[in-house]
C-alpha cells in the first residue's frame, strides 16, 4: 500500500510542481502589475483566467504525455510537439479578441498574454524533458 502511494505521488509530483510554479508566477505577475500601476479593468481576459486556462492546458498535456509514455515511450516527443501545436492553436483562438480590440491597453494586454503563454510553454517543456530523461 505504501509503495503504491509513493509510486502514485512520484508520477504526479510534476502536477504539484506545475501548480506551485503557476501560483508563484501569478503572484509575481500580480505584484508587477501593482508596482507598475497597470490598470487591468479594461482587459478582455483577466490574469486569473489566463493562468487557469494555461494551467489546465498544461496539466492536460502532461497527463496525455504520461499516458503516451505508458503505451509507447518512443512517441512521447511527438505527442509533446502535437500538444504544443494544439496549445498554440488554442492560444491563437483565445488571442483573437485581443488582436481585434481597439482599446488603449491592447499592447499591454498582448504582452501580458504572451508572457503567460511563454511561461507555461517553458514549464511544459521542462516537465517533458524530465519525463523524457526517465528510463522507460
Amino acid at each position: 500500500m505504501q509503495k503504491n502511494i509513493e509510486m502514485l505521488f512520484e508520477n504526479y509530483k510534476p502536477f504539484l510542481q506545475l501548480f506551485f510554479l503557476a501560483v508563484a508566477a501569478y503572484v509575481l505577475h500580480r505584484i508587477t502589475f501593482l508596482v507598475l500601476e497597470i490598470n487591468t479593468k479594461n482587459f478582455f481576459y483577466t490574469i486569473e483566467f489566463l493562468y487557469l486556462i494555461f494551467f489546465g492546458i498544461s496539466a492536460l498535456l502532461y497527463l496525455i504525455l504520461l499516458i503516451v509514455k505508458k503505451k509507447n515511450f518512443e512517441i512521447v516527443g511527438m505527442a509533446f510537439l502535437f500538444g504544443t501545436f494544439t496549445q498554440m492553436l488554442l492560444g491563437y483562438l483565445i488571442l483573437r479578441p485581443i488582436l481585434e480590440s481597439k482599446s488603449e491597453e491592447v499592447i499591454v494586454e498582448k504582452i501580458n498574454f504572451f508572457i503567460t503563454f511563454i511561461l507555461f510553454l517553458l514549464f511544459e517543456t521542462l516537465l517533458t524533458v524530465r519525463l523524457l530523461n526517465e528510463k522507460p
